[in-house]
C-alpha cells in the first residue's frame, strides 16, 4: 500500500505541474496533502511494528505567531527552541528528547524517509527536506518521557514550501498540542487542519495562548463551537496560557501540570492499524477520481474500437461475402476443383500451378511472377483496404466527439493526436496483413475444392459431366490462366466456363451440399478476417495506443495496479481481513 500511495502522490504532483491544470490546483493540492498524511501514517505503522516500545511523540502545531516555540520552551523548562518575533522563524521540524536518548530514536530516520537529520545548529536554512533532533538536558514537571516536536506554521505564505515536513511530524504524533492565540483561533486554516486529523484519533490538547485575565470563558465556548463544526469527536481539554510581562513567557497552569502525562496513558499503538484503514477509506474514492475517470475513458475506447470493428465486419459481409457479383473466394475454390478433374496432359501443369497458392512469397518466381497476383487482382483486398480507411475515419470522428463533451478532454485530445500521427503506419500494416491473409487463406480454398471433389466422387455421373464440361469449355485453360495471373478473380466470377460449372453443380445432386460448403467457407472466412486483420492487426495497435499517452499529463495507473491496492485496502497489515 505504501508504494501505491507514493505512486499516486507522485502522479498528482506531476499532473499538477503541467500547463492546463490550474482548474484543479486547489483540489489536487488538498489531495496531495492527504496522501502525504496517509504515507506518513503508514510509515508510522512500520515504525511501531519495528519498535513497539518506541518513545512517545508529542507534536506542537499551530498557525503563524501563535507562540508554538515559546510553549515548547515552557514545556521543556529550557530555551532549546529558537524563538523570534518574526513570522515564519521556524521552518524545520525540531525534535527535543526529554528523558529519551537519541539512540532510542534511531528509527525516526527511516520514518522521515528522504528527509535528512541534522543537529539544530547545523540545519541548512536553504533546504526544507530535513529535520533536527536533540537531547534536552533539563528536567520538566509537565512532560512524560517523550520527544517533543516544534513545527513550522501551516498558514503562512511560505508554508507550502515546508508543508510536507509539517504533515509528516503531525502524523508521527501520539499526542497533538494545538496552540492558538485569541487573534488566530478562528482562522479557517486551523480548523481545516484539525478536521483532516480526526481520522488519526490522536489525544489532543488545545492551548489558548496570549490571554488576559477573564477573557478565556468566551473564547473557550467559541473554540468548542468551532471544534464541533469541524469534527465529530469529543471536545478536548483547553489549557489557558496567560502572558507574563515580567518573563515574556506564558505560564502553564498548576492545575494542568500532569495533563500530558495523563494523555500519555491513553496512547494505544495497537489501534494504529485501524486508524490507517479509516484514513485510507475516508479519502480513497476522492483520491482515485481522476484515475477512475481515465479507466472509464479507457473502457470507452475499447468499446468504441469493438463497435467500429463490428461495423467494419458488417460492411465486409454486405459488400463482399453476401454480394452476388463481388464474392470471388468460392469461385476460386471451383477453379481449384477444375484442376482436380484429372484431364490427361494437364494434370501435372495444374498441380504445379496450384502450389503457388500455399508457397512462401520468395518461391513464387517458379511461375514467372514476383507479385502475389492472386491478391493483387482480388476485389476482396481492395475492399478490405477501403474498409480500414473508413474504420479509422470513424474512430477519428468518435474521438472528436469525446473531446468536445468535456469529460477527460485532455485525454481524448491527446489520444486523437496519437491516432492521426500513426494513421498511415496502421494502414500500411493492415494492407500487408491483408495480403498475407489472402495468400494464407488459399490453403482453405484448396481444402474446400478437395471437399467438393470428394463429394463428386460419390456422384460419378455429375463428375463425368463436369469433366466433359471442363474439356469442351476450355475451363482448364481458365484455371491455368488464373494461376498464372492472366485473369483476375473478378473476371473469373463471370467467365462463361465458371458460370457453366456453377450451374451444373447447383442443379446436380450435390447442389445443396455445395451451398453448405460455400456457407461454411464464408463463416470461416469472416472469422479469419476478424481475428487476423481486425483483432490481431489493427485492433491490437489501437488498444495499445493509451500506453503511449504522456506520463506527465495523465495518471497512467493501470486497472491491475488499482485492483492490487484495493485488495490491500481490505486487509490488515498482518493479513487479517477487516469485517
Amino acid at each position: 500500500m505504501l508504494e501505491f500511495i507514493q505512486l499516486l502522490n507522485q502522479r498528482y504532483q506531476t499532473v499538477l505541474n503541467q500547463p492546463g491544470a490550474e482548474a484543479d490546483k486547489v483540489c489536487y493540492q488538498q489531495r496531495i496533502d492527504q496522501l502525504i498524511l496517509a504515507e506518513a501514517l503508514i510509515r508510522k505503522g512500520q515504525l511501531i511494528d519495528a519498535s513497539p516500545e518506541q518513545a512517545l511523540q508529542i507534536t506542537v502545531v499551530g498557525p503563524t505567531q501563535a507562540g508554538k516555540s515559546t510553549l515548547v520552551n515552557v514545556l521543556l523548562n529550557s530555551s532549546a527552541a529558537g524563538v523570534s518575533p518574526l513570522a515564519g522563524y521556524t521552518i524545520h521540524p525540531q525534535g527535543f528528547c526529554h528523558g529519551v536518548s537519541l539512540i532510542d530514536c534511531s528509527g525516526l530516520q527511516r520514518y522521515f524517509g528522504r528527509f535528512q537529520q541534522f543537529q539544530l545548529a547545523y540545519i541548512p536554512k536553504e533546504r526544507y527536506d530535513c529535520y533536527s533532533l536533540a537531547e534536552n538536558a533539563t528536567d520538566s514537571p509537565y512532560l512524560p518521557h517523550s520527544v517533543l516536536w516544534d513545527t513550522p506554521d501551516f498558514d503562512s505564505i511560505d508554508s507550502s514550501t515546508y508543508r510536507e515536513s509539517v504533515i509528516r511530524t503531525i502524523a508521527l504524533a501520539d499526542i497533538i498540542i494545538l496552540v492558538v492565540s485569541k487573534e488566530k483561533y478562528a482562522d479557517q486554516s486551523v480548523w481545516d487542519v484539525m478536521s483532516a486529523l480526526e481520522a488519526l484519533h490522536q489525544p489532543t490538547v488545545i492551548c489558548l495562548n496570549k490571554l488576559s485575565e477573564g477573557s478565556e470563558a468566551v473564547l473557550i465556548q467559541s473554540l468548542k463551537e468551532k471544534w464541533q463544526l469541524a469534527r465529530t469527536d469529543a471536545f478536548p481539554e483547553v489549557v489557558p496560557l496567560y502572558y507574563q510581562k515580567q518573563t515574556g513567557l506564558p505560564v502553564w497552569p498548576e492545575a494542568d501540570q500532569t495533563l500530558l502525562m495523563q494523555l500519555a496513558n491513553k496512547v494505544n499503538h495497537k489501534k494504529h492499524a485501524r486508524c490507517e484503514q479509516e484514513l485510507l477509506q475516508k479519502h480513497w474514492q476522492n483520491w482515485l477520481e481522476p484515475v477512475i475517470a481515465e479507466h472509464k475513458a479507457l473502457t470507452d475506447w475499447h468499446d468504441i474500437v469493438d463497435e467500429t470493428i463490428k461495423q467494419a465486419l458488417d460492411n465486409y459481409q454486405r459488400d463482399y461475402l453476401n454480394h452476388p457479383r463481388h464474392y470471388e473466394t468460392f469461385q476460386q475454390a471451383l477453379a481449384e476443383l477444375l484442376t482436380l478433374l484429372e484431364i490427361p496432359g494437364l494434370a501435372g501443369i495444374l498441380t504445379g500451378a496450384r502450389k503457388v497458392l500455399t508457397w512462401p512469397v520468395k518461391q513464387m518466381m517458379k511461375l514467372g511472377r514476383k507479385s502475389l497476383h492472386i491478391a493483387d487482382s482480388s476485389h476482396e483486398i481492395v475492399l478490405l483496404n477501403q474498409i480500414a480507411e473508413h474504420f479509422l475515419i470513424q474512430l477519428a470522428d468518435r474521438l472528436l466527439d469525446k473531446t468536445e463533451q468535456g469529460k477527460q478532454r485532455l485525454w481524448w485530445k491527446e489520444f486523437g493526436s496519437l491516432l492521426r500521427s500513426q494513421r498511415q503506419g496502421i494502414l500500411q500494416d493492415f494492407s500487408k496483413s491483408a495480403n498475407e491473409y489472402h495468400v494464407s487463406f488459399q490453403q482453405d480454398v484448396e481444402k474446400t475444392a478437395q471437399r467438393l471433389y470428394h463429394k463428386l466422387q460419390e456422384q460419378p455421373m455429375v463428375l463425368n459431366g463436369l469433366r466433359a464440361t471442363r474439356a469442351t469449355t476450355d475451363a482448364a485453360a481458365i484455371a491455368l490462366t488464373l494461376h498464372m495471373g492472366g485473369i483476375g478473380m473478378h473476371d473469373l466470377v463471370i467467365a462463361p466456363a465458371m458460370l457453366t460449372v456453377t450451374s451444373l453443380l447447383t442443379e446436380s445432386a450435390i447442389g445443396s451440399y455445395m451451398h453448405k460448403v460455400e456457407h461454411e467457407l464464408k463463416q470461416h472466412q469472416l472469422k479469419t478476417i476478424k481475428q487476423a486483420l481486425f483483432v490481431e492487426s489493427i485492433g491490437k495497435k489501437l488498444l495499445a495506443l493509451p500506453e503511449q499517452l504522456s506520463s506527465l499529463a495523465h495518471f497512467n495507473i493501470s486497472p491491475e495496479q488499482l485492483q492490487a491496492a484495493e485488495l490491500q485496502l481490505t486487509e490488515k497489515r498482518h493479513g487479517l481481513r477487516i469485517l
